[in-house]
């Protein structure tokens, strides 16, 4: 996939003058951009009429980004299909395949009525997963720095064999096993500041010590899941950090979580690469969530997350749009978002 995406960007790590950052704490010897992957591919999933999970989330993105000048100033990037032997190192070969029959059968949704489907589902999934990797690829070859993956259909509620809260494919748990595989580095951390607690996510590595999963998530609220007391299992345990907050927070609410909760235990686990599952379903005035994060307290945690990075990864770090539906508070907390990471 690496050099499917050097060779669709016309550019080669050498050529740049750059290497690939292989070690913790290294840093790049060349000032790179941060890299934007989005493709139209993405707006042919479709979810119906009305449906706050819909195509104009990622059209009102990118029209935002195109206004404000950021599209010149950021790194394109493009994706390509993930291959069924990634999606199974998360998720059974049996739900993978169910999943594809699903969709391509026109059932209208997979497994549950919250995880709509159209027809070409199966293959735009399979674009969000790729499109992860992608970023990862060029993050690791030192083209770009760090990216934002503007993706559809979101994942941190998919489980290994159901899906469920508009996910089927777990995008950020299915990077971190490529980044360990793809590339050994041990320890992922992912960072899930959406407004629902990734239960997928937690699931995927609450027995697994090598990633650390920490999230902020209003409480009580879908899928019920994110209580502070779990933790992890067995030898993971303490590796999970769940931080739920009550429905009204804001910008220093979260702020505070990142200061007091994620930062230590960043220090504590020292990862060797940064996800982030970014949610903008927080954000004041989203349609299904309660919380009043403004874009300013976004670059906020984005500041905080980024520092993680550069203080442990190699500024290694990508962030991968899970949920956000008020279409302007989405669009300009991703704005926000964005600019952190180019600074």
């Amino acid at each position: 996939m690496q050099s499917f995406l050097l060779a669709a960007m016309g550019v080669s790590a050498a050529a740049l003058g750059v290497s690939a950052p292989g070690h913790k704490g290294e840093t790049l010897s060349h000032p790179v951009r941060t890299g934007f992957l989005y493709d139209e591919i993405y707006l042919r999933h479709h979810t119906g009429a009305g449906h706050p999970e819909c195509p104009e989330r990622l059209t009102a993105i990118v029209e935002r980004l195109k206004q404000k000048g950021l599209l010149a100033e950021l790194t394109g990037l493009k994706p390509a299909a993930a291959s069924t032997t990634w999606l199974t190192t998360v998720h059974t070969p049996e739900y993978v395949e169910r999943v594809r029959q699903s969709c391509r059968a026109g059932i209208g949704y997979v497994d549950t009525p919250d995880a709509p489907a159209s027809s070409e589902s199966y293959e735009v999934a399979l674009a969000a997963v790729g499109g992860v990797q992608c970023a990862v690829d060029a993050v690791m070859a030192g083209t770009i720095r760090n990216a934002f993956c503007a993706v559809r259909p979101p994942g941190h509620h998919a489980l290994k064999d159901r899906a469920m809260g508009f996910c089927f494919f777990n995008n950020v748990a299915i990077a971190a096993r490529y980044i360990q595989k793809q590339y050994k580095l041990p320890k992922v951390l992912i960072v899930d500041w959406d407004v629902h607690h990734g239960n997928g996510t937690q699931a995927a590595f609450y027995d697994d010590p090598s990633v650390f999963y920490f999230s902020t998530h209003q409480s009580p609220f879908y899928p019920g899941t994110g209580d502070a007391g779990e933790k992890g299992r067995g030898k993971a345990l303490g590796f999970t950090c769940n931080v739920p907050l009550p429905g009204g927070c804001g910008d220093a609410e979260y702020r505070r979580a990142f200061e007091d909760k994620l930062k230590p235990a960043a220090a504590a686990f020292k990862p060797d690469f940064v996800l982030i599952s970014a949610g903008f379903d927080a954000a004041q005035g989203d349609l299904l969530g309660q919380m009043k994060v403004t874009p300013q307290g976004y670059a906020q945690l984005t500041r905080i997350v980024k520092d993680i990075a550069a203080q442990y990864s190699g500024g290694r770090l990508v962030s991968v749009l899970e949920g956000g539906y008020n279409l302007d508070a989405l669009a300009a907390s991703v704005e926000a978002h964005l600019r952190a990471l180019m600074e």
